[in-house]
C-alpha cells in the first residue's frame, strides 16, 4: 500500500512510499482509512520544526476515520464493516497511575500515531481496540476524521479553562485548533469573543468572524494590546487561549489577561520564553497547559458533531487524494486553507 512516510529529521524528509499492510495483534483492529486529516504537527514534521521526539521512519497521520476490515481474536466491541474513528494514544501503559485515573493521554511514556508509531496516511492502519469509537450515523468520514482536533479544542476550552456565559475570551492564533477553540468558546457563552492573529492570517480571521468571533484583531497590523484594553473596563479579558504557541504569544496572553484571569496554553512552541513571568505573579493569573484528550471527551465531541452542534463547514477546506499530500501541507503552511483531508 502507499503511505506518506516521514523518514528523517531533515526538513522535507517526507515522501509517498510503498509499505506493507500492517500486521495486527489479538487486541487490535485493522482499519481501512477512508479519510485522514492534515494536522499542523504533520506540517511541522515535514518542515523539521517539531518540538517532540519522532521515531523515524514513521507513517504520518493521527486524525482519521475508516471502516473495520479485520479484528484480533480478543476484540469484542467492534466487528467487520463498523464505521470508526480513533483516539491518538496508540501505545500506553495500562498499569500506569495516569491510565488508572483515566488520564492516559498525559502519560509521559505515551506514544501517538504519526510520530511514535505508524499513523493513518495510508490505505490501512493498525489500531488497538481501546482507541476506537463508533462513528455516529450520518456523520461523513471527512468530518469524522476531524473529531480529533475538535477534542483538542474541547479539552482546552471546555475542560481546562474557566469560561462562564458573558466572560470575555481572546483566542490567539486562528489556525485549525484556534478556530475550533473559538467554536468551543462560543458554545461556552463567551462574549466578547476575540480572535487574534497576524496579517498573514487575514483569511482565517474572516472565518473566525463567521463562526462566532465578535472581534478580530491583527489582520491590519493593529495594536492588539491597546485594542483589547479599550474593551469593557479596560483591565483585559477574563480568559486567553494561546493556540499559537510561540513565545511572543504567551507574552501577549500575559499582557492582555485581566488580574485574576486565566490563560490556557494549547499551542506548541520550542522557543525559550525570553521575558519575565512576573506579570503572572502580580496579576495572580492561572496558567494552564493542556494536551490531547480522553475517552469521555471523544464521546461528547462525536455527539456534538452528529447533532451539528459543532459545524465544520468553515473549517474543512479541501478534500484530496493521498498523493496530493504535499499540496495540502503547503497550503496549510501558507494559510491558504484551514484543514485538508486526504482520501487514501
Amino acid at each position: 500500500m502507499n503511505a506518506v512516510v516521514n523518514f528523517d529529521a531533515k526538513p522535507h524528509s517526507v515522501e509517498l512510499r510503498e509499505v506493507p499492510v500492517p500486521e495486527f495483534g489479538e487486541e487490535d483492529v485493522l482499519v481501512a482509512v477512508k479519510a485522514v486529516g492534515t494536522c499542523g504537527s504533520d506540517v511541522h514534521q515535514y518542515n523539521g520544526t517539531q518540538s517532540y521526539k519522532v521515531n523515524y521512519p514513521v507513517i504520518l497521520g493521527h486524525e482519521f476515520a475508516g471502516v473495520v476490515v479485520e479484528t484480533g481474536s480478543r476484540v469484542r466491541a467492534f466487528k467487520k464493516d463498523d464505521r470508526v474513528v480513533s483516539e491518538t494514544a496508540a501505545v500506553i501503559d495500562v498499569r500506569s497511575p495516569f491510565a488508572r485515573a483515566g488520564q492516559y493521554h498525559i502519560d509521559p511514556r505515551r506514544l501517538g500515531f504519526g510520530y511514535g508509531v505508524d499513523g493513518a496516511m495510508a490505505r490501512f492502519v493498525r489500531v488497538p481496540e481501546r482507541c476506537l469509537h463508533h462513528t455516529p450515523n450520518g456523520l461523513s468520514f471527512e468530518k469524522a476524521a476531524l473529531a480529533e482536533p475538535c477534542c483538542v479544542a474541547y479539552d482546552a476550552v471546555c475542560v481546562n479553562s474557566r469560561i462562564r456565559p458573558g466572560d470575555s475570551v481572546a483566542v490567539i492564533g486562528p489556525g485549525p485548533i484556534g478556530l475550533l477553540c473559538i467554536l468551543m468558546a462560543k458554545l461556552s457563552g463567551a462574549n466578547p469573543l476575540i480572535a487574534i492573529g497576524l496579517p498573514m492570517d487575514a483569511k482565517r480571521l474572516k472565518i473566525a468572524s463567521q463562526i462566532g468571533a465578535t472581534l478580530t484583531l491583527g489582520a491590519q497590523g493593529e495594536d492588539v494590546l491597546a485594542e483589547v484594553k479599550a474593551l469593557g473596563d479596560g483591565y483585559g479579558t477574563d480568559v486567553v487561549i494561546d493556540a499559537a504557541g510561540a513565545s511572543p504569544t504567551l507574552k501577549l496572553a500575559l499582557d492582555t489577561v485581566r488580574p485574576g484571569g486565566h490563560i490556557t496554553k494549547v499551542g506548541w512552541g520550542p522557543q525559550p520564553c525570553g521575558f519575565s513571568l512576573d506579570p503572572l505573579v502580580a496579576k495572580a493569573v492561572t496558567l494552564q497547559g493542556c494536551f490531547s484528550h480522553n475517552w469521555l471527551m471523544w464521546e461528547k465531541v462525536l455527539a456534538m458533531l452528529a447533532s451539528n452542534q459543532i459545524s465544520l463547514d468553515s473549517i474543512l477546506s479541501r478534500v484530496a487524494p493521498l498523493d496530493e499530500w504535499q499540496s495540502c501541507f503547503d497550503a496549510m503552511h501558507s494559510c491558504e486553507i484551514v484543514k485538508g483531508v486526504l482520501k487514501p
